[in-house]
């Protein structure tokens, strides 16, 4: 199986199909020649990165295929989380000696200090192999807790939970999603903190915790203002520490047949009369409903540039397979109209996810979020839909080799299903931007 692993994962191997992506399809590979920037009404957009990043991007691109992607085959053949960790806290100090650490996280923390768009950029890199995004400290869902305390937090805050969780020495974990109401609706909650002395007493059943298993706090979504007459200002995120009395990890949750541990897993969390201190209120009091929006629209973008990279990764893999993988005794796979239609399709759909993201990434960046409501909308549904296509597309050329572990392919089949669930399931997206459309009508 090992063998079989390295041989189809080999970027040698790769290189050698003439199916390969162009240029500008591939991660970190953004030239001159590509289809880099598009005018809309008076607005320029420019897609190609600085000099600068584009090094960047060759670096990042270099590693993930000499030392991440080869730490996969262990990953597949039984490795958790837990028994990886020390290699991936080897790999994880070469980046830091790189100096490419963070690259989304303020410089003042640690970080690189990157723009929105050089991030999207990295994060399609990074998301060609599963541990990409945790081995550069950028993952979820601690980016998105980082980009919260520091916007958010007060000092105290952010020199107990910011600074070391940039820096990687401790993970986190966003408590939000609960059992029994729709996780589509952040402003209805059954979780509560209530006001005790100078503490809040928080009581709720959560799941879909993620990361959970070995972290060292919780942000919690919980109702602390129920008579507020707007429901976007009843709820509150609370910092809790995971040794809090009350705090109680249930289980990790099985998901397609997959428990995990640590980084990689999804808990049930009961919060039974847990009790901390009112200062670990993020934010103010009420100010919950803001605080998601604000972690949620670049996180989408930054999720969807990594199902860009996880369709890239998948591409490279068909069309090198369908080069060599014999049909008859003098034609391969790739000799098939049929296998043609899905490499032109697959194309497609990652050209047109990537300049999607790309163009709500900018807007973000230049306009600010409020503008990019629709967009990011779009990018949300419509990428996670394109990734599960190209996935499938090249599960389906693999054949029973795709159904085994012996690519990514298969992880990726089960693992990234949930797109089109978490952070707003594809409805809800599809129905506020036909209702955003058809406001101007």
């Amino acid at each position: 199986m090992e063998n079989t692993w390295l041989y189809y994962n080999d970027p040698k191997e790769l290189e050698k199909s003439i199916f390969t992506l162009p240029s500008r399809f591939l991660p970190g590979a953004f030239h001159h020649s590509s289809f880099t920037s598009i005018n809309l009404k008076e607005d320029f957009m420019a897609f190609e990165p600085s000099e600068k990043t584009q090094a960047i991007l060759d670096m990042m691109n270099e590693f993930v295929d000499k030392e991440l992607i080869p730490l996969e085959a262990e990953m597949m053949n039984g490795k958790e989380f837990f028994e990886l960790e020390p290699e991936l806290e080897k790999k994880r100090q070469m980046v830091r000696d790189m100096e490419l650490w963070a690259p989304l996280h303020p410089k003042e923390c640690g970080g690189m200090g990157l723009p929105l768009m050089d991030t999207a950029m990295i994060f399609e890199v990074l998301g060609r192999t599963w541990y990409g995004l945790y081995a550069f400290g950028c993952q979820a869902p601690d980016a998105g807790n980082a980009e919260i305390l520091h916007k958010y937090g007060t000092p105290e805050q952010k020199e107990k939970y910011l600074n070391p969780l940039v820096e990687g020495k401790i993970r986190s974990c966003f408590s939000m999603t609960e059992v029994e109401v729709a996780g589509s609706n952040p402003t209805w909650l059954l979780t509560t903190a209530e006001k005790d002395g100078d503490d809040y007493v928080i009581n709720g059943q959560k799941w879909y915790t993620s990361c959970a298993d070995g972290a060292e706090f919780a942000i919690v979504m919980a109702e602390t203002n129920p008579e507020a007459e707007s429901r976007h200002q009843r709820a509150s995120m609370i910092i809790v520490p995971i040794e809090a009395q009350g705090f109680n990890l249930v289980r990790n949750i099985q998901v397609m047949g997959h428990v995990g541990n640590g980084w990689n897993s999804h808990a049930e969390v009961a919060y039974q009369n847990c009790r901390v201190p009112q200062s670990n209120v993020l934010g103010g009091e009420g100010m919950g409903f803001v605080l998601a929006q604000d972690r949620l629209g670049p996180g989408r973008i930054h999720h969807c540039m990594r199902w860009v990279g996880i369709m890239n990764r998948c591409f490279e893999l068909m069309c090198s397979y369908a080069k060599k993988r014999r049909r008859t005794p003098d034609q391969v796979l790739a000799d098939s109209d049929i296998i043609k239609t899905y490499v032109a399709d697959s194309a497609a759909d990652i050209l047109s996810s990537r300049l999607m993201v790309l163009n709500a990434a900018w807007t973000i960046q230049n306009k600010g979020v409020k503008d990019a409501m629709k967009d990011i909308s779009i990018i949300k549904f419509y990428v996670a839909n394109a990734m599960q296509r190209v996935v499938d597309r090249a599960l389906q050329v693999h054949g029973g080799l795709g159904m085994s572990d012996d690519t990514p392919i298969g992880l990726y089949y089960r693992g990234e299903r949930s797109a089109r669930i978490y952070d707003g399931a594809d409805e809800v997206h599809k129905i506020s931007v036909a209702k955003r459309i058809l406001r101007e009508y």
